[in-house]
């Protein structure tokens, strides 16, 4: 999702392009057989999606990785630095000099990160979040009020914008259009909803960080994006265009986007909460509506009219593909009906099962399903890159979780072969083997060609908080 900082001048996410992945038409690694489970399932035994062993070892990579992202004070990275923020800064992974808020915040589930490392992190952003005033910057990028950061570099500066470290008057603008990315601000709640889950405690919400308490800057961070007031769904303009989800930075998406809403869905769910928990009863209850519009509106906005699959698509004006993301992200967050729900997994699961399968490969996911691109030779309708690579077509273990957990409920032997092929991919090629070069990955083509970013903390983080929760269900 980002580029470490090497000797070159930093670079976007657009230089992952220029190696080619192999098409992913081919075909993927055969099905693993588990003939024991298989007997256990007709049975009528539960079947789980995980054995113990293979849940250790994710838990203990996920460790080493989390352990490698942290970048402690005075100390640099790739050549970046020394770490001047007075925290321990917990970056994606073992090769990036900056605290980003989106992979920060999507780690936080596995329970490898303690309150006592969440708070600081937490303050940090806030007092990197934009004042009342918009700013206007000289290289065309526009910093709305209250705007969320996207990452925090290690001298403490506050970078709004994927593509660079620099916090300062250069940043923002092309090719990522002129406002910084949405989802930060809705990962800015999550963060704090986090720390209260995991600390029983909301007096953090009261602190002062600059004029304001934490909890009245989380409010002002919800409502810094735009939004449609009818649907509640995350907006971006060709005017004043944002990438709304920065895992589809490099795609130019247009009109109400699909995964960032369903962050907003959550974020408002969560603000619901926390505003409750600090006795403020008219603005949890404001929260809740926004959340229930939002869910009452996902299936008619994001899905296909014709109901001929369960796929929602990433945008309504530009870029109307399946999003394979966004339809595991609303699966797993239990907020479609039952027949959306029932008709978005059928979906999946025949995608899977399929003749080349065409989302996923050694258990990692694509965005756009194979037989979903805009063109043969072009993933995305605009921008994303070349097709099979990167975000329009390399795979990705961050979704693989909720992936999973989606084939569970149709297809339980289906589930444990997808995570069999996860752990296998990791246990061959565990970084903590290989001198710290390997999985986890941040994405990969066919037979690895094209692996990009090595030690990827949300390539574990993530599908282990989804198993861990899968397993206390069961």
């Amino acid at each position: 999702m980002h580029t470490p900082l090497t000797t070159q001048p930093p670079v976007s996410r657009r230089s992952f392009l220029g190696q080619s992945l192999l098409t992913a038409a081919a075909a993927v690694t055969s099905p693993m057989v588990c003939s024991l489970r298989a007997v256990e399932q007709v049975a009528g035994t539960t079947m789980k999606p995980i054995d113990q062993s293979s849940l250790t070892l994710l838990k203990e990579l996920a460790a080493a990785t989390i352990e490698s992202a942290r970048v402690r004070p005075d100390q640099s990275r790739g050549g970046t630095g020394p770490n001047k923020t007075g925290i321990t800064l917990i970056t994606p992974g073992g090769n990036y000099p900056a605290l980003w808020t989106r992979d920060f915040a999507m780690s936080l589930d596995c329970g490898l990160i303690s309150a006592a490392e969440i708070l600081p992190q937490l303050r940090l952003i806030a007092r990197c979040q934009n004042g009342e005033k918009e700013r206007r910057l000289p290289s065309g990028g526009i910093i709305p009020s209250f705007a969320i950061v996207d990452h925090v570099n290690l001298a403490g500066g506050a970078v709004f914008y994927p593509g660079t470290y620099s916090s300062g008057e250069d940043q923002g603008a092309p090719p990522w259009g002129p406002l910084p990315p949405i989802d930060d601000h809705f990962y800015f709640v999550h963060i704090a909803y986090a720390l209260w889950r995991d600390s029983g405690d909301a007096k953090f919400l009261h602190e002062s960080i600059g004029d304001r308490s934490l909890l009245d800057r989380l409010e002002r961070a919800f409502h810094s994006p735009a939004s449609d007031p009818k649907t509640g769904a995350a907006v971006t303009t060709k005017e004043r265009r944002a990438v709304g989800f920065g895992f589809q930075d490099s795609v130019y998406l247009l009109g109400a986007m699909s995964f960032t809403t369903l962050l907003r869905y959550r974020a408002a769910r969560q603000l619901a909460g926390l505003c409750k928990a600090c006795g403020k009863a008219q603005v949890t209850a404001e929260y809740t509506q926004t959340a229930q519009k939002i869910a009452a509106h996902l299936v008619p906005v994001f899905g296909d009219p014709a109901k001929r699959d369960g796929w929602l698509l990433a945008a309504t004006e530009v870029c109307k593909q399946p999003d394979v993301w966004a339809t595991l992200f609303a699966l797993h967050l239990g907020v479609l009906s039952t027949e959306a729900a029932e008709r978005a997994r059928k979906t999946v699961t025949a995608a899977v099962r399929a003749p080349g399968n065409s989302i996923e490969y050694q258990g990692a996911v694509r965005h756009v399903p194979s037989d979903g691109y805009f063109r043969p030779n072009q993933c995305w309708e605009s921008g994303g890159g070349g097709v099979n690579t990167y975000q329009s077509g390399a795979y990705w273990h961050t979704p693989t979780g909720w992936l999973i957990e989606a084939l569970q409920a149709t297809d339980p032997a289906l589930a444990l072969q997808v995570c069999d092929r996860y752990i296998n991919h990791l246990r061959e090629g565990d970084f903590r083997k290989s001198g710290g070069r390997g999985a986890p990955w941040e994405c990969f083509g066919l037979d690895m060609a094209g692996a990009q970013n090595p030690v990827y903390m949300t390539s574990v983080t993530l599908p282990l908080a989804v198993l861990q929760g899968m397993l206390a269900k069961s």
